[in-house]
């Protein structure tokens, strides 16, 4: 049973850290995306695998405070989103 727990937490640890470097790859959209709307997108993007990665070391870890940060992070990453979408429409209008 050890042996399952740790392949498991293996498997889990490998899976954020790829989703840590596709995270990193969008900072380039952020930081050269060509319009805001693109960089917009990037940021929610960048964010949506942040909480995949705290629900994956959640299940690694069993700990159910990342579970719980990982949800008040997505609240805040919507409202944020919303903002700057807010933001974007109306600056592009004038």
């Amino acid at each position: 049973e050890a042996d399952s727990m740790t392949f498991a937490r293996s498997l889990f640890g490998f899976a954020a850290a790829v989703l840590g470097v596709l995270a990193f790859g969008s900072v380039a959209r952020i930081v050269w995306g060509p319009t805001d709307a693109d960089r917009a997108v990037a940021l929610d993007t960048m964010n949506s695998l942040v909480i995949a990665i705290m629900i994956l070391l959640a299940a690694a870890y069993d700990s159910v405070l990342l579970v719980d940060l990982s949800i008040v992070y997505g609240g805040l990453s919507f409202v944020a989103t919303m903002f700057l979408a807010r933001y974007i429409e109306r600056r592009s209008r004038s």
